[in-house]
């Protein structure tokens, strides 16, 4: 099928490269020229495993173009995918701004029949608020069909989650619409969930909320580890042994970040106040998530700091990891950005590293009282104290006995728990992990 994409971020841009991959013919559209020019002559402007590679090679084979022209791209397909970025409103409820440009571009390039699909995360309502904006832009509801298919892709995972997903939701009013968008996942040979449009919307919104609320609940567990003996471990291994609750998203740590959960609770509470059918459950969520680091904070500064009005003045904290979550480079709601502005505030000096993000992270953090180091082992230089804010694969496998040697202290905050008791212990190391009281040579 001919098939456009509206959006080059996350989203559009693997949504696009692996319909190539299934043998389609797509064009990618933003309104961003630069971006345009790094994609048609070979670039990828986000880290994302395999996104390279998969980009190139549909280039290569033709499969794959980009361009700023929506009307171009339009008039060319038969299939339009929305992927635009739908960030928080003012008043806590979804902006809808670029999905309605992209519907506007949309109307004024139609000019045989269409399928409009919303892939972006959009609220309740959004697919009539599309159609809405269409006709009211001189477009008769015969000559389009809007269909809701939600990503449920993870940053650092996307193109696998893309290929290899749980199920597939499609939402419509519209029979023909609703499979013709099914056919175009024929070859993933995964579970398709046909709905109506409002309920494929919420579903979204409904997934993430879960999660969230459930990244929450094991923290707020891991809060009555650290006041008895319990280890926070070795709780999630039996709770996650029943079956009706399963191991994942029960990771204790820093709570949840990113560019999906943070604004898709907000709106979802948002939306369930505005349709008054209030979900105080997610106040509480929401709450709890921004307790985590100044409580993880509040443990450094117990440890490190002196009762000042700057406590940690005059110490040095390394600080290994910046992006919100491992294997990519995206910085939104990362909680390194949150850690570092308290520990600066409180007068610390801060020698930072992350394998990908520095960059960046540069341009939110800023340089004062931080920096921006090429290794571990650099950012441990002369330091009190060491945390963990982001849990890459490399921060594992690190030679303690060396981390230990730079450091004015060997002291380890360790806010993904990523090392064991064990670990620390024989390299010397006090540790504080979440969950667990903390831990001395």
């Amino acid at each position: 099928m001919n098939i456009c994409v509206i959006g080059c971020g996350y989203v559009g841009l693997v949504t696009g490269a692996v319909f190539a991959d299934l043998g389609n013919e797509v064009i990618g559209v933003d309104i961003d020229q630069s971006r345009v020019d790094t994609l048609n002559t070979g670039g990828c402007p986000i880290h994302e495993p395999r996104l390279p590679e998969l980009l190139e090679r549909n280039r290569q084979e033709g499969r794959l173009k980009f361009t700023t022209s929506i009307h171009e791209a339009v008039s060319k397909s038969e299939i339009i995918f929305i992927c635009v970025g739908t960030p928080p409103a003012e008043d806590g409820g979804t902006d809808l701004s670029e999905v309605e440009a992209a519907a506007i571009g949309i109307a004024r390039a139609i000019q045989d029949y269409k399928i409009i699909v919303n892939k972006s995360t959009v609220p309740v309502g959004t697919g009539d608020f599309v159609q809405e904006v269409i006709e009211r832009n001189g477009v008769t509801s015969t000559d389009f069909d809007v269909v809701c298919n939600p990503e449920f892709m993870r940053e650092g995972q996307a193109v696998r989650d893309t290929l290899q997903p749980d199920r597939i939701v499609i939402g419509s009013s519209s029979e023909k619409a609703a499979k013709t968008v099914q056919l175009l996942y024929q070859a993933l040979n995964t579970p398709c969930i046909i709905t109506d449009t409002q309920s494929a919307e919420l579903i979204k919104y409904a997934s993430n909320a879960f999660l969230a609320t459930k990244i929450t609940f094991i923290n707020a567990v891991a809060n009555l580890c650290e006041e008895t003996q319990a280890d926070i471990r070795e709780v999630v291994k039996g709770v996650g042994a029943d079956s009706r609750i399963g191991h994942a998203f029960l990771g204790a740590g820093l709570g949840y970040g990113g560019s999906c959960f943070p604004k898709d609770v907000d709106a979802l509470l948002h939306a369930s106040r505005r349709l008054g059918a209030e979900m105080t459950i997610l106040e509480a969520v929401r709450a709890e998530n921004d307790s985590r680091v100044p409580r993880f904070v509040q443990r450094i500064i117990e440890r490190l700091g002196t009762k000042s009005k700057l406590p940690l003045k005059g110490k040095t904290i390394g600080v290994l990891g910046l992006s919100f979550k491992p294997d990519t480079d995206d910085m939104r709601e990362a909680k390194s950005i949150e850690i570092c502005h308290a520990l600066r505030e409180a007068g610390a000096r801060l020698r930072a590293y992350d394998p990908i993000a520095t960059a960046n992270a540069r341009r939110i953090i800023g340089d004062e009282d931080i920096e921006y180091c090429k290794s571990p082992y650099e950012a441990a230089k002369g330091a009190s104290g060491i945390i963990i804010v982001t849990e890459w694969r490399e921060f594992i496998q690190l030679n303690l006995n060396r981390l230990k040697s730079e450091m004015m202290e060997p002291v380890i905050f360790d806010g993904r728990n990523i090392y064991s008791s064990e670990q620390v212990r024989d390299a010397g190391f006090e540790y504080f992990s979440i969950g667990k009281t903390s831990l001395k040579p």
